[in-house]
C-alpha cells in the first residue's frame, strides 16, 4: 500500500453486496480456514473439529467484514485510495479482534471456565496480524486491478477517439455541394442542410463515452438521411422498425449513424436503382437488439468499408456494457445486415 499514489478519490473497492461477491468471500474464507488447519498439522495431528471451528470463525469474520465494507463502500470510495485501503484494513482487523474475543468467551463458557477469566492473549493478536496482512494484500490486488482497468480504458478511449476523428471527407464534400446547389434555387432547403450538418458534426465532437437516448440517435440518423435524400432522391428509401420506447433507451452517441452512412455509401449508392435501408430496434428480454440492413451490391467493398465502423462501435459498447456486447456482420446473397446486441439499461 505504500506504493499507492495519492488520488482525490478511489473507486477500486468491489461491490461486496452482490451474490457473486458473497460466494467468492465464502469460498476464499473456506480455503483460508483449510490452509490454517493444514499448517497446524506441522505441530499436531489433523483434526476435523479444528477445521470446523476455524471455518466457522473465518467465515463469520469474512462475511461480517464484507457486509461492513458493502455498507460503507460509497463513503470509502470518496476517500483517497490509500486511505480507503487503510480504512478497510483497520475495519477487518477490528472485526477480527472482536470475533476473537467473542469466540474465546464462548469457548471458555463451553469448557466451564469462569467468564471473568482473561481472554486477551497472543492468539488474538496473531489473528489480528493475519487479518491485517491478508486484507492488505487483497486491497493491493484490487488497487492494481483498478489501475490496469483505468489504463485499459484510457488506451481504448484514445483508440476510439482516433477512429471517430476519421470522418469521411466524401460526406462533407457532398454536403457542401448540396448546399451550394440549393442556395440559388431553394435557400430554405440549403439552410436546413446547414442545420442538419451542424447537428451531426456537433455530435461527432462530443466525448466518445457520451450516452444519449435512442431517440436522440435516431434524430441524428434522420438528419443524415435528409441530407442524403437531397443528393440521391428516390433512389434512397428508409424503413423504421422501432419497437422500443426510444426516449428511455440509452445508447452511445454515433452508434447507428455510422452504420447508416456505410449502408448508404456502400450499399445504396453503387446501385443504379438504389434500394431500401431498414433500421430496427427491438427488446429481447434484457437485451436491446439493433440492426441496419441494406441491399448488397456485387463484390466485397461493403464488407471492407464496414470493418472500421464495426470495431469502433464494438469497442465503445464494450467499454460501457462489458462482455455481453455483440456486434455482428451478416452478409447474405442479396442483403447485408449489421446486428448489435447489448444489455438494456433504462
Amino acid at each position: 500500500m505504500a506504493a499507492m499514489e495519492e488520488q482525490p478519490s478511489s473507486s477500486f473497492l468491489p461491490d461486496l453486496c452482490s451474490t457473486r461477491a458473497v460466494l467468492v468471500v465464502v469460498v476464499v474464507a473456506e480455503l483460508l480456514a483449510l490452509v490454517v488447519t493444514l499448517v497446524a498439522t506441522y505441530y499436531d495431528a489433523f483434526s476435523l473439529a479444528r477445521l470446523a471451528t476455524t471455518s466457522l470463525f473465518v467465515q463469520w469474520v469474512g462475511l461480517t467484514s464484507a457486509a461492513l465494507v458493502c455498507q460503507l463502500r460509497a463513503r470509502l470510495n470518496r476517500l483517497a485510495s490509500q486511505w480507503a485501503a487503510v480504512a478497510v484494513v483497520l475495519l477487518v482487523v477490528v472485526d477480527t479482534l472482536v470475533f476473537s474475543v467473542v469466540t474465546g468467551l464462548v469457548l471458555r463458557w463451553v469448557e466451564g471456565v469462569l467468564p471473568l477469566a482473561p481472554v486477551w492473549n497472543a492468539e488474538i493478536l496473531v489473528n489480528g496480524l493475519i487479518a491485517a496482512i491478508i486484507t492488505g494484500l487483497v486491497m493491493r490486488y484490487f488497487y492494481v486491478q483498478e489501475q490496469l482497468r483505468e489504463k485499459g480504458q484510457a488506451e481504448l478511449q484514445s483508440r476510439i477517439q482516433a477512429l471517430q476523428s476519421r470522418i469521411r471527407p466524401h460526406f462533407l464534400f457532398n454536403s457542401m455541394n448540396i448546399i451550394s446547389s440549393l442556395i440559388a434555387v431553394d435557400p430554405d432547403a440549403a439552410e436546413q442542410v446547414v442545420e442538419d450538418l451542424s447537428v451531426l458534426f456537433r455530435a461527432s465532437l462530443k466525448s466518445t463515452g457520451s450516452e444519449a437516448s435512442l431517440e436522440d440517435e435516431l434524430e441524428l440518423c434522420r438528419r443524415y438521411i435528409h441530407i442524403e435524400q437531397l443528393r440521391m432522391g428516390d433512389r434512397l428509401s428508409v424503413e423504421w422498425d422501432i419497437q422500443v420506447d426510444a426516449t428511455k433507451v440509452p445508447i452511445p452517441l454515433l452508434t447507428l449513424q455510422p452504420l447508416l452512412e456505410n449502408a448508404i455509401y456502400h450499399g445504396i449508392q453503387p446501385l443504379a436503382a438504389g434500394g431500401l435501408v431498414t433500421i430496427r430496434a427491438v427488446e429481447q428480454g434484457d437485451i436491446l437488439l439493433l440492426s441496419v440492413s441494406n441491399p448488397k451490391p456485387s463484390g466485397d467493398g461493403h464488407h471492407k468499408g464496414n470493418r472500421m465502423a464495426l470495431e469502433n462501435i464494438r469497442h465503445r459498447l464494450e467499454a460501457l456494457y462489458g462482455d455481453q456486447v455483440a456486434v455482428e456482420a451478416r452478409p447474405q446473397e442479396k442483403e447485408y445486415e449489421i446486428e448489435i446486441r447489448y444489455p438494456l439499461q433504462r
